[in-house]
């Protein structure tokens, strides 16, 4: 037994380390998530109390994040040699993704795996938001609606031509339609999603909470 404890300790002792998450810069493509802000805040941002759903503000469908995709699953928390972002490059975010700690979050869980500086992943992410018209028609709500989630996505496609129905996702999430997810090569022209990103949300009677 205790042989046998030896050679176990000495094998373990040899194998190489291995760096926690991937490795920066390998990836397929990426997966834009619009989350619409007064559903996240009915779910648990007004718990929160988070500043992003204060009555003053007026977010609609808000950055939730750009994401290295592979066709099959996705890096996270990527081991990299880029600096992390500054307070003042992360609260610059705010307009587009409702907070600078969920700018930071981003960073850290996905922008790392970029291979790309902080800067440079915040200005991309910029560029991916401005590529997307966002449906005005959810503005002018002024109660909550139930509707087909498929309703989402027809007004997305409606306002972007340049979208297939294979690249874009409409998630639910506890009854409330969740988030448009839109899926972009590494120059943010739209590709079809991988296998285990469209996946469509199918309730008929998905809760659409208006602006405050």
């Amino acid at each position: 037994m205790r042989r046998i404890c030896l050679v176990l300790l000495i094998y373990l002792t040899t194998l190489p380390a291995f760096a926690k998450g991937e490795r920066a810069g390998e990836f397929d493509y990426y997966v834009m998530a619009l989350s619409w802000s007064a559903n996240w805040c009915a779910l648990e941002g007004d718990a929160r109390k988070a500043p992003q759903c204060h009555a003053r503000e007026d977010h609609g469908w808000i950055l939730h994040g750009l994401w290295p995709q592979f066709h099959r699953g996705y890096p996270s928390f990527c081991q990299t040699a880029k600096r992390p972002p500054s307070r003042g490059m992360t609260a610059n975010m705010a307009d587009i993704m409702g907070s600078g700690g969920l700018a930071w979050h981003q960073w850290k869980k996905h922008g790392s795996c970029t291979n790309l500086s902080a800067e440079a992943y915040y200005g991309l992410s910029r560029r991916a938001y401005s590529t997307i018209i966002r449906p005005a028609v959810f503005r002018k709500l002024d109660r909550a609606v139930k509707l087909p989630a498929s309703v989402v996505e027809e007004a997305f496609l409606k306002e972007n031509p340049h979208l297939t129905p294979d690249s874009i996702t409409i998630t639910c999430r506890q009854g409330y339609i969740q988030e448009a997810r839109i899926c972009l090569s590494r120059n943010l022209a739209p590709v079809p999603c991988g296998r285990d990103v469209i996946k469509d949300c199918t309730l008929k009677d998905a809760l659409f909470t208006p602006l405050r």
